[in-house]
């Protein structure tokens, strides 16, 4: 596969290389595609967080809520019977 660059990207490629920062190329790209997978991965992880808050804005126009006081008991109960597991 060949890919092309544009001139300040080669540019900066190639003061990178020049930093002695990475040892080639390939290194390089190593580190590129990596962040590249990190962004996508926070990329969807934002999206399924949109989501949630669009359920969530839903689920309060319908009025399906539930007491703040109420979920912290519900919380405090289930980390007691996980601490008796334990």
């Amino acid at each position: 596969m060949q890919i092309a660059v544009k001139p300040d990207q080669e540019k900066y490629i190639l003061e990178k290389l020049q930093e002695g920062k990475y040892k080639n190329i390939d290194e390089l790209l190593s580190v590129a595609f990596q962040l590249l997978e990190q962004h996508d991965e926070k990329e969807k992880q934002l999206i399924e967080l949109r989501q949630k808050i669009a359920e969530g804005t839903e689920q309060l126009r319908q009025g399906e809520v539930i007491e703040g006081e109420l979920v912290f008991q519900q919380l405090q109960e289930k980390l007691k019977q996980m601490e008796q597991f334990q």
